[in-house]
């Protein structure tokens, strides 16, 4: 158990489980965030995260027999089709870069189990999914297409077109 649900338990007054509640909330979605920040930047093949480091993922991805390359940001390794040793080098860095970035966004690393991007050529262009858990087990998964990556959009039970909800689940 957390701290933060300790407290709840010992006090056991509603502003503390609505702070809770509240807090789980926003980290995950600010986990999500570096997320979305960290696969985008590889996507976009210019690398300023890393400095201005040139990189074609989704060219690579397309050109291997699997179609896809999963990348694991905490690792800095590649699973799927195989890459090149510049690509190589470009994860790598990313996953050193990971840790200012979490500082920037006023977290930490080992917030995270997972992160991890799969990146391919679809029917429609480039896209990538985002993989994102936590030490508490809540999971996100969001599908992005194109570069900049954009949230997939889905028509809803009133017809109307809004982002296709993040899948997850928790342990």
């Amino acid at each position: 158990m957390t701290s933060a649900i300790k407290q709840y338990q010992a006090i056991k007054t509603p502003f503390i489980y609505i702070f809770v509640f509240l807090g789980v909330d926003v980290k995950i979605g600010k986990l999500r965030s570096i997320g979305h920040n960290i696969s985008d930047s590889l996507a976009s093949g210019v690398g300023l995260l890393i400095g201005v480091y040139a990189t074609d993922i989704f060219g690579e991805a397309a050109r291997s027999p699997e179609r896809y390359i999963l990348v694991d940001f905490l690792n800095g390794t590649t699973s799927g089709g195989s890459t090149s040793e510049s690509l190589a080098k470009a994860i790598a860095l990313y996953a050193k870069a990971l840790c200012d970035l979490c500082q920037r966004h006023g977290t930490d690393i080992s917030a995270f189990r997972e992160l991890t991007a799969r990146y391919s050529v679809e029917r429609y262009g480039p896209r990538f999914v985002v993989t994102v858990q936590d030490q508490a087990g809540r999971c996100s998964v969001d599908e992005y297409l194109g570069v900049p990556g954009r949230r997939v959009m889905v028509r809803d039970a009133s017809g109307l077109i809004r982002p296709k909800r993040s899948t997850g689940s928790t342990e």
